[in-house]
């Protein structure tokens, strides 16, 4: 078992910034892959970000890529997304997720169906 709590969230005006922490406490971090995925009102909820377990691949959603890093400190048991340059759309619930995968995929890191385990989310809400 693993649990995921994420921290970060706010509100932002257009053009700020947000850094997103995921805390991760049960089975050894390092076993696992992280995304970031984001829900907003009436959406599905949609891959934006996967970093490896050693965290040497990246993956990005094209709406973000430029935008957005990903990156994790395993010894922290901690993932981050780094938000720059945040747009009303960006507005959303955004969740970490973990999957265990030995070796990483990019195809299945960006499918929500492919994680094992979720955090609660936490809001970000950027005004115009």
């Amino acid at each position: 078992q693993v649990q995921l709590v994420e921290s970060g969230g706010g509100l932002v005006q257009a053009g700020g910034s947000l850094r997103l922490s995921c805390l991760a406490s049960g089975r050894t971090f390092s076993m696992y892959a992280m995304g970031w995925f984001r829900q907003a009102p009436g959406k599905e909820r949609e891959f934006v970000a996967a970093i490896s377990r050693g965290g040497g691949s990246t993956d990005y959603a094209y709406s973000v890529k430029g935008r957005f890093t990903i990156s994790r400190e395993n010894g922290k048991n901690t993932a981050y997304l780094q938000m720059n340059s945040l747009k009303p759309e960006d507005t959303a619930v955004y969740y970490c997720a973990a999957r265990s995968a030995i070796i990483y995929d990019s195809w299945a890191a960006q499918s929500a169906i492919n994680y094992d385990y979720w955090g609660q989310g936490t809001q970000v809400t950027v005004s115009s």
